[in-house]
């Protein structure tokens, strides 16, 4: 085995990154940041709730993180944050070249793009620092608790992972992104906070049955995975 596909938690408990499955999982939870950081553009009030429009599918990207911090390791998942986080500011990058490029003289949009794209790349910004803290403390918090629980508390570690990963992630990307999206009120921030953090929370516990079957199917399929007992 070549010290590339090594590239894990050298203790019992973690596959190796060298199978079809992470590269996978890397592309989705990609994907995933992406496409919620461009929702997020949109403002969304449910009566007196305040959110975004990443709130569709933004969650998943911490069931996501927890499928690869539980079979792959912190380094391994840090590697995955690594490349979302790249991939988010290279959007950004994009999008500020696309609002200065000069537009054709049939091109009738400049101003609407500015306007939703400007937004795009403050809530990317957002994302950025939201989501490499949050991924991080919840990649940190699933290893952490499972050096002692070993195998069993799968829950616990899902559940206390996101709860922690979430608030830090909501927290920070709020702070930076309420303004984007037209949020000026102390009142209607700790609303945008609350409802977004306990939100993500909620839908990872709804989800929790298919997380578990998620990674226990990349368990019994990764050959490299040695059970932590």
């Amino acid at each position: 085995m070549t010290a590339d596909t090594r590239t894990h938690d050298d203790t019992p408990g973690y596959a190796s990154v060298g199978s079809a499955y992470y590269p996978v999982l890397v592309g989705v939870f990609t994907g995933l940041v992406l496409i919620s950081n461009i929702t997020a553009t949109k403002g969304v009030a449910f009566g007196p709730l305040i959110t975004d429009g990443g709130f569709i599918l933004f969650p998943l990207t911490y069931v996501i993180g927890d499928v690869l911090s539980e079979v792959y390791g912190f380094r391994a998942t840090r590697r995955a944050i690594y490349i979302g986080f790249a991939m988010q500011a290279l959007a950004a990058l994009a999008f500020w070249v696309t609002i200065f490029l000069p537009p054709a003289d049939f091109y009738t949009n400049q101003e609407s793009l500015r306007t939703v794209v400007g937004a795009s790349t403050q809530l990317i910004v957002a994302g950025l620092a939201g989501f490499i803290c949050g991924q991080i403390v919840n990649s940190w918090v699933v290893v952490r608790i499972k050096a002692r629980t070993k195998e069993k508390h799968l829950w616990a570690r899902l559940i206390g992972s996101t709860v922690l990963g979430e608030f830090a992630d909501t927290l920070v990307f709020c702070s930076i992104a309420a303004g984007a999206i037209g949020i000026s009120t102390p009142r209607d921030f700790i609303t945008y906070v609350v409802l977004g953090w306990l939100y993500k929370t909620a839908v990872e516990i709804v989800v929790l049955p298919i997380t578990y079957r998620v990674i226990a199917f990349i368990k019994r399929r990764e050959p490299t995975y040695q059970p932590a007992l």
